[in-house]
C-alpha cells in the first residue's frame, strides 16, 4: 500500500462572536494533513470544528461547487472552500476569512441579504412578452442561446459581489451577480419586460471599472464584466433607433441639465440617448467599437484556441485512466487569467490512442471520478455513471462526457484548452 505523505500546514481562521462586542481576531492553527492534494479549506474547517473548536461557524452544503453556500477570502482571493485544494496555496500561513461587502454573523458565516436584495431589484424573473400554451423553442446551438450560455450557470454565491471594488464606494451599485443576471434576460428576445429592466440597471453598469475581479473568482468561470459590458452595448444601440436631433455636444448636454431631473434622479439612458447623438457619429462609433470587442472577447477567444500541454505521453499507462491537473493562462479581452482544471486521461492498449474528457459531469457540472473497480466513472452527487469511453451508463445525465480533442507533438500529450 503506498504511503500518504504528512505535511505540516498553518491555518489563520478569522473569529468572530457578535456577544462581545470586539472587532473579530484570528485563531492560529498548525495542522497535519494527510493528502493536500485531496483535502480542500472546507475539510479543513471541518477537522478544526470537530477535533478543535465546535463553535467554529460557517455555511456548507453540498460540497461539490454547487450550491455556492461556503465562499469565503483564502489568501486574500474569493473562493468556494469546497472547491479550494490546500495544495495549491503555496503561501506559508494559508488565512480564511468572511467575505467582503457584506454583515459578518458569526466567524465565517455572512449574512448574503445584501446581496439578494440588489439581485431583486435588477428584475431578476423572467416574464414573457406574449401568452403562449407552448414552450419557445431556442436550440442549444442558436446564437441567442450562445450568447448567454455560460451566464446562465451563475450559483448567487457572491464571490463576485465580494470582489468588487466599487461595491465598496457605491453602496447602490447592484453588482456583478445581479447584472449577470439582467443581462441573460435582456438578451432573451421572449422578455417582456425588456425597457423596465434595462432602465432598472443601466445606471448601476456605470459604476463598474472594468477591473474584472469578479472575472477572476467565478468559481463558474462566468465573466459578469462580460455581461456589464453587452448591457451598455444594449443601450448605445438602442439609442441609435430612436430620433436623432441635429445638437453639438455642449447643446446637447445643457439640454439635458435644464431637465428637472437633472439631478440625483437623471437616467443613465436618457442621458445616453440625447447626449450620444451630440458627441458626433465619430465618438458613438468608437464607443460602440470598444463595447463591442469587449462583449464578444469570448467568442474571439474561440476562435484563437490553442493548444495546452498535459504531460508526457510515458506518463499515461497504457490501460489505465489518470487525472492530471492542467493550468494555462487565457486572455478575455486585455485581462489575462490562470486557468486550472482536472483532465481525466486514457491511454489505449500501447498505441498513441488518447480519450481525454472533462471532469464536469454534464447533468448540474458536479465533480466526475474514475473508479477502478467498477471501471466506470461516477458522479457522487447525482449518481450519474459513465463508461470508459464517456457514454451515459445511468443516471441523469443527458449526455455523455465533453471530450478534449488530442494530439500527440514530440512525445508531449495536448489538448485543446476549452
Amino acid at each position: 500500500m503506498p504511503r500518504h505523505r504528512h505535511k505540516r500546514r498553518v491555518f489563520r481562521v478569522f473569529r468572530y462572536d457578535p456577544t462581545t462586542g470586539d472587532d473579530g481576531h484570528f485563531d492560529r492553527l498548525e495542522l497535519e494533513i494527510e493528502g493536500e492534494s485531496t483535502t480542500t479549506i472546507l475539510d479543513v474547517l471541518l477537522r478544526i470544528q470537530r477535533e478543535y473548536d465546535p463553535s467554529l461557524t460557517f455555511r456548507y452544503a453540498c460540497r461539490v461547487g454547487m450550491c455556492g453556500s461556503c465562499g469565503m477570502v483564502i489568501n486574500g482571493r474569493e473562493a468556494l472552500a469546497c472547491q479550494t485544494v490546500v495544495a495549491d496555496l503555496r503561501e506559508k500561513e494559508i488565512t480564511v476569512r468572511p467575505l467582503n461587502h457584506v454583515p459578518i454573523v458569526k466567524d465565517l458565516l455572512v449574512d448574503m441579504d445584501p446581496f439578494f436584495e440588489k439581485y431583486r431589484e435588477a428584475i431578476p424573473y423572467f416574464e414573457a412578452s406574449q401568452d403562449t400554451d407552448e414552450p419557445a423553442i431556442i436550440r442549444p446551438d442558436s446564437k441567442e442561446r450562445r450568447v448567454i450560455s455560460d451566464a446562465t450557470e451563475c450559483i448567487a454565491c457572491g464571490l463576485c459581489l465580494s470582489s468588487c471594488t466599487m461595491a465598496h464606494w457605491h453602496k447602490d451599485y447592484l453588482g456583478p451577480g445581479a447584472l449577470n443576471r439582467a443581462f441573460t434576460l435582456l438578451a432573451d428576445t421572449r422578455d417582456g419586460l425588456h425597457e423596465e429592466r434595462l432602465a432598472q440597471v443601466l445606471q448601476a453598469c456605470y459604476h463598474c471599472r472594468s477591473e474584472f475581479n469578479c472575472t477572476e473568482v467565478c468559481p463558474k468561470e462566468i465573466s459578469p464584466t462580460r455581461a456589464i459590458k453587452y448591457i451598455q452595448r444594449l443601450a448605445a444601440r438602442e439609442a441609435f433607433r430612436g430620433e436623432p436631433r441635429d445638437l453639438g455636444a455642449e447643446e446637447a448636454v445643457q439640454e439635458i441639465a435644464e431637465q428637472p431631473e437633472i439631478g440625483e434622479e437623471l437616467s443613465r439612458r436618457r442621458f445616453l440617448s440625447k447626449a450620444i447623438f451630440g458627441l458626433g457619429a465619430a465618438t458613438a462609433l468608437t464607443l460602440g467599437g470598444l463595447l463591442t470587442a469587449a462583449a464578444l472577447a469570448p467568442s474571439m477567444r474561440e476562435r484563437l484556441r490553442r493548444w495546452v500541454r498535459v504531460g508526457r505521453i510515458e506518463e499515461f499507462i497504457p490501460g489505465s485512466m489518470k487525472t492530471v491537473n492542467i493550468s494555462y493562462k487565457v486572455k478575455d479581452g486585455f485581462y489575462e487569467s490562470l486557468v486550472k482544471k482536472p483532465v481525466m486521461v486514457s491511454r489505449k492498449g500501447n498505441s498513441n490512442e488518447i480519450m481525454a474528457f472533462n471532469s464536469r459531469c454534464t447533468h448540474l457540472g458536479c465533480t466526475v471520478h474514475w473508479d477502478e473497480g467498477k471501471n466506470l466513472f461516477l458522479c457522487a452527487c447525482h449518481g450519474g455513471t459513465f463508461y470508459p469511453d464517456g457514454r451515459v451508463k445511468a443516471g441523469p445525465p443527458p449526455r455523455p462526457l465533453d471530450r478534449y480533442q488530442t494530439t500527440v507533438r514530440n512525445g508531449d500529450l495536448l489538448i485543446v484548452e476549452a
